[in-house]
């Protein structure tokens, strides 16, 4: 025997949930979720942003915006690039000339940094994870200014030291924010972007041997010096301030051979980073859940047991790729950033960020930060016009679920279908988010226990064409099975 039932969402559109008894056929994608077992917490510590706040043009609405997201933190990389004319975060912002003293805390400038700060802590609600170091640098292969490699390594750490004094220690008329993750650097084994060589970073010579060759030897010298560089930083910031968590450097991905000679670096000095970190975009999520693995390896075979694992740079990235967003045609442009499915910022993104927070939780990852959520434009949640990307509306759906939900419950996905399960800790709220991405599924069958067979039901869609609309949605003998409109990728969050 086959029941089913038309319903109409509240936006007047159709929809179809096919319900089947034991002895149906079932088409449908099946997935499982069990409220009676308790498996772990909701971790707020892996939902955080690549940006917050900004100084200037930062009206009321893109503060709640953050909190509608659910974001926890944020980190503080790239900050002077969405903040224009301001002196914010970079090293040379702060500490404007290399001659000065950096034990004088006259010679730093914190004062726009400060307040740049104070929005993300106090309005945003937001914590602070900072990056010590500069922003990226698209000069060229040839020519760099503030992402040059240091003469002097003990300088730096000092003016690290006097940066983490200023807030923690209220050191030059300072602040006690307590911040606790200190990064030194970003993408240190970048070429021509953030840890450069006076003459650059690519090979040179007259022959491809010759360059290649040349090549090799520039990366060997620039990966030693940072390690050295690392190192020094490390020992400065934790002989000052045991009780802060210090880390990095941010690598482009997770990049085994740079990290040993870091891990090898810091052993032989006889000093533990408190937590490594590197950045992963792509469009296959397993990826990323490797590099997890790998990273608590590499960390473990070192003697490094309580190193935790920070990805601090994770977004989807789709066929698109770099020639599709930077296209100079307008069309492709905007198709590539926002318009189809697949964009940078469309459903595909939308629903691969909540694939991933869902796997993060179970993972051996400590914290995760979003690039970007800057509040306008490029790697942003709103285009130019204002108007909010898809991201934004599962971000939000997200942050639905983890402001209600803390209790992980146990649950079983699909192949391209992830579920995250999660109870309130009284029991009063139970909530599903199920995640379709990229699986090709018509319809998605949920059978469901911890609650009454007929409980009541409320969702809430996001696909191609909704925004975390509510929708239609009934368990009948302890089953849902969602009929969608296509098999573009698409989101639920059904709460009992």
């Amino acid at each position: 025997m086959k029941t089913e039932m038309d319903t109409t969402s509240a936006n007047g559109r159709g929809n179809v949930f096919r319900l089947y008894n034991l002895a149906g056929v079932v088409l449908a994608a099946a997935v499982a979720v069990n409220f009676d077992s308790e498996i772990g917490r909701i971790r707020p510590e892996l939902h955080g942003s690549g940006f917050g706040p900004t100084i200037c043009s930062c009206p009321k609405e893109t503060i709640e915006d953050f909190k509608t997201m659910g974001f926890t933190a944020a980190r503080t990389h790239d900050w002077a690039l969405i903040n224009p004319g301001q002196r914010v975060c970079d090293y040379f912002h702060m500490f404007p000339s290399m001659q000065l003293d950096a034990k004088d805390p006259r010679n730093y400038v914190f004062g726009p940094t400060d307040y740049l700060l104070k929005r993300t802590r106090e309005e945003a609600g937001l914590d602070v994870f900072f990056r010590l170091g500069t922003s990226i640098e698209h000069s060229g292969p040839d020519i760099h200014f503030n992402t040059l490699i240091p003469d002097d390594f003990d300088k730096m750490a000092e003016i690290f030291a006097g940066t983490v004094r200023h807030y923690n220690c209220g050191w030059g008329n300072g602040f006690k924010w307590g911040i606790k993750y200190w990064e030194i650097w970003n993408e240190s084994d970048g070429l021509n972007k953030t840890w450069c060589l006076p003459d650059g970073d690519l090979g040179k010579g007259d022959t491809q041997e010759a360059i290649d060759a040349d090549r090799k030897a520039r990366d060997d010298r620039r990966r030693d010096l940072f390690v050295k560089f690392f190192v020094t930083c490390l020992k400065r910031i934790k002989g000052e301030f045991p009780d802060v968590k210090v880390g990095g450097p941010s690598l482009r991905c997770m990049n085994v051979d740079y990290f040993k000679a870091i891990l090898k670096g810091c052993k032989d000095a006889g000093v533990a980073p408190d937590f490594i970190s590197w950045h992963h975009y792509t469009k296959n999520p397993d990826t990323i859940m490797d590099a997890i693995e790998t990273g608590r390896k590499l960390c473990d075979d070192f003697g490094f047991g309580k190193c935790e694992l920070v990805i601090n740079e994770w977004h989807y990235f789709g066929e698109y790729g770099w020639p599709g967003l930077r296209s100079p045609d307008p069309a492709e442009r905007r198709r590539a950033w926002s318009g189809a499915p697949n964009s940078h910022n469309g459903i595909d993104s939308s629903c691969f960020n909540l694939t991933m927070l869902a796997k993060f939780q179970t993972s051996k990852l400590d914290q995760a930060y979003y690039y970007g959520c800057r509040p306008v434009g490029a790697w942003g949640y709103k285009d130019d016009q204002m108007n909010k990307y898809k991201v934004f509306y599962g971000f939000k759906m997200f942050g639905e679920l983890s402001r209600y939900a803390s209790v992980i419950c146990e649950s079983s996905g699909a192949d391209g279908i992830t579920v995250l399960a999660a109870k309130s800790a009284d029991g009063r709220h139970r909530g599903i988010l199920l995640v379709d991405y990229r699986s090709g599924e018509s319809e998605i069958e949920v059978e469901v226990k911890g609650v009454s067979p007929n409980a009541e039901t409320w969702a809430f869609v996001h696909d191609h064409t909704r925004d975390y609309e509510p929708v239609a949605t009934r368990c009948m003998n302890g089953r849902i099975v969602i009929r969608k409109n296509d098999r573009n990728s698409a989101a639920y969050l059904v709460w009992f």
